[in-house]
């Protein structure tokens, strides 16, 4: 039975709506949702004595069950359609003496002005408004207009809609100019019942007099949870809130149907600033065959891990997914700008959340365990955020590793899932005569975590192969007598401290071109300067131009570990100035004959990739690679000459006495840390 306008325009023609209801008979036709669902928000803008006026009331059951249930009974029912005007006066009979059916158009209105307290529209908007062409958009500033007129000061226009956002544009534009305050409720889901997949909204228009000048907009959304409405700036920002609404529920319908190919994210803000509070990815996993007891459920992600591999990368939550065993695992991030009391809170918040993003077939009242790495947020504490002119906002932050160990952490907030620099901190040594704290005590609190650095100790991979890479220096000794390095970039200065403090001869000269990331290396990561270590606030490119110039042919080695602050390229390090050959030809002017330079690559573009190889080739006839596991950093050890080339068992053996002259009586070691490890993959390009 053809039921559906032909063409968008036909919703505003009495003849169709005339045919729609003759063919659907006495049916109730409820678009967008029903009663029950409606309710909640209705009630709080619909009083029991007010004289209440529907627009387009359609054969719908909502004015009768507004009447029966005692919300409201003065109500006044208007359309188009005499067909279905003469159904519901039947319908209604003398059961419902205070209520009528008007046949009559809302764009020209019999009504006087102001004899209403409340317009109710349950679809007829967005049925009138279906495209933008000028014809439309002046039928709708009539009916806008005829709404007003009748409406009373105090008065509330409320539409239900789906809100697209042509529909919700044009509302908050005429309504918000005409000085109205405007709200939008979101109505809560009817579950398995609901019509559509998109949410539906309530637009809430109240009338004020409209005072001359330019008065402030008041525009508000609500949530389906949320009582308090949450206050916006624009028209802009209010459309753009009930689209992430809308896109969620696509979202939610989407999953509910359907295991996700790919993995899907999506942030959970914090109402009062609006700052994403959660991070989640959902996760469905092939591998497993889901059963009864598991096919859902939540990972929390402890605080300050969420950049390490198992949960910072696709591949790495894939994994985490299939040793789970679950067929579906939400992963869930801790932001660092909020607070968090402890998993029963986490769990207590996200628990009416993420049960919308279940599997297909889940149970209705299916428990669903919260999974954490021994049931412990873990531990995030901020100690220091400030704002550089040149690297923009960044924070150091201490958090608990896998274990008992702390780490510091440098994190740039343009780039929040890159660590930036990292120090393992040392246990605090108890005072003679002081108690060590009880096991049984709650977690430490910011002041009792350990603050001094483990210099000892390099955190990042890519560090311990750029310091192994020092093997490929000619001469038979592999402790050089004397050395002469240059290190451009410098973050939290773990990698010249080490090369100081191991190379007891070395002369290291580090290039920074901010100078906010001195001072934070100096306060925050035990970095000092001295006789063998001088800092030059420059920028690199211009340092090393400037060498190339005046004194070639003086550095053993020369490490690059510099980022690039242009996030859109397909390599995040180093800038791509730093991999030109003009530029490479000047390092290898400052490098000594027999020397090595160092590379930091981190490339995720293949072409571009290639091509910096290839240029690195034109400029170093001798290139290795070595490819960081889990990672996409790959170190580049280019040398001037050919002839340097050496075997690997050569250069296993000269990685093992280079560690060997390196270990020293007293002197700290990680044991984790072996250096012919670190050259076994390496590849000669």
């Amino acid at each position: 039975m053809d039921l559906l306008p032909r063409s968008p325009g036909e919703f505003g023609s009495a003849r169709y709506w005339d045919r729609f209801f003759r063919q659907r008979g006495r049916r109730p036709f409820e678009w967008y949702g029903a009663f029950p669902e409606l309710c909640p928000v209705l009630h709080k803008y619909v009083r029991p004595r007010d004289k209440v006026l529907v627009v387009g009331c359609g054969n719908s059951e909502l004015s009768e069950q507004m009447y029966d249930t005692g919300m409201c009974e003065d109500i006044v029912n208007i359309d188009v359609s005499d067909a279905v005007i003469r159904q519901m006066r039947e319908r209604s009979g003398s059961r419902r003496p205070k209520m009528s059916y008007l046949v009559m158009d809302m764009l020209q209105m019999d009504f006087p002005d102001a004899g209403f307290q409340v317009v109710l529209d349950k679809g007829t908007l967005d049925a009138i408004l279906t495209d933008e062409e000028e014809a439309t958009l002046a039928k709708v500033d009539r009916m806008f207009a005829e709404i007003s007129r009748v409406l009373q000061i105090g008065g509330r226009y409320l539409c239900v809609s789906l809100a697209q956002a042509h529909v919700l544009k044009k509302a908050v534009d005429y309504f918000s100019q005409e000085g109205w305050v405007v709200r939008i409720h979101q109505v809560a889901g009817s579950g398995d019942k609901q019509q559509f997949v998109l949410p539906v909204f309530v637009y809430v228009m109240t009338k004020f007099r409209k005072i001359p000048g330019s008065a402030p907009q008041i525009l508000e959304i609500c949530s389906e949870e949320q009582d308090k409405p949450m206050r916006v700036e624009s028209a802009e920002r209010l459309v753009a809130a009930v689209k992430d609404r809308q896109h969620y529920a696509l979202l939610c319908s989407q999953l509910s149907k359907t295991p996700c190919g790919e993995q899907v994210s999506l942030d959970l803000c914090d109402r009062a600033s609006g700052k994403p509070r959660y991070t989640l990815h959902v996760v469905d996993s092939p591998l497993v065959r889901p059963s009864r007891d598991n096919r859902f459920a939540i990972f929390i992600i402890p605080q300050g891990r969420e950049t390490e591999w198992l949960f910072g990368t696709e591949e790495g939550r894939r994994q985490l997914a299939a040793s789970a065993g679950f067929g579906r695992l939400v992963t869930v991030a801790l932001h660092r700008e909020h607070c968090y009391e402890g998993m029963a809170s986490i769990q207590a918040e996200l628990s009416g959340k993420v049960m919308e993003l279940a599997p297909p077939g889940l149970p209705a009242r299916q428990q669903v365990p919260f999974l954490s790495v021994g049931g412990d947020i873990g531990v995030r504490t901020v100690q220091h955020c400030d704002t550089s002119p040149m690297s923009g906002e960044y924070v150091v932050e201490d958090v608990k590793g896998d274990g008992i160990c702390y780490f510091r952490r440098l994190i740039f907030l343009g780039n929040r899932n890159v660590v930036q620099s990292e120090a393992r901190l040392l246990a605090p040594t108890p005072l003679p005569g002081q108690r060590k704290r009880r096991k049984d005590k709650k977690k430490p609190s910011p002041a009792e975590l350990p603050a001094t650095i483990d210099k000892s100790y390099l955190c990042c991979e890519h560090h311990k192969a750029m310091v192994a890479g020092l093997c490929l220096l000619g001469g038979p000794d592999p402790l050089p007598a004397l050395l002469a390095v240059l290190v451009v970039g410098l973050g939290g200065g773990s990698l010249p401290l080490f090369i100081h403090d191991y190379f007891s001869k070395a002369r290291v000269a580090v290039v920074e071109i901010d100078p906010s990331m001195l001072e934070v290396a100096t306060r925050w990561f035990g970095f000092s300067q001295g006789d063998r270590m001088q800092v030059h606030v420059s920028d690199g490119l211009d340092y090393v131009a400037r060498l190339a110039a005046e004194a070639p042919a003086q550095y053993d080695a020369i490490m690059f570990d510099v980022d690039s602050k242009d996030l859109t390229l397909g390599m995040s390090c180093p800038p791509p100035a730093f991999v030109e050959k003009p530029f490479l030809q000047k390092v290898k002017t400052i490098l000594k004959p027999e020397g090595v330079f160092v590379l930091n690559l981190v490339c995720r573009d293949a072409r571009l990739k290639e091509s910096v190889l290839a240029t690195l080739r034109e400029v170093f006839p001798l290139l290795y690679a070595r490819q960081i596991e889990g990672e996409v950093n790959e170190i580049l050890f280019c040398q001037p000459s050919p002839e340097q080339r050496r075997d690997p068992t050569e250069l296993e053996a000269r990685a093992q006495a280079l560690e060997g002259a390196l270990r020293q009586p007293g002197r700290p070691w990680d044991s984790s840390y072996v250096l012919s490890d670190m050259l076994q993959a390496v590849k000669i390009l």
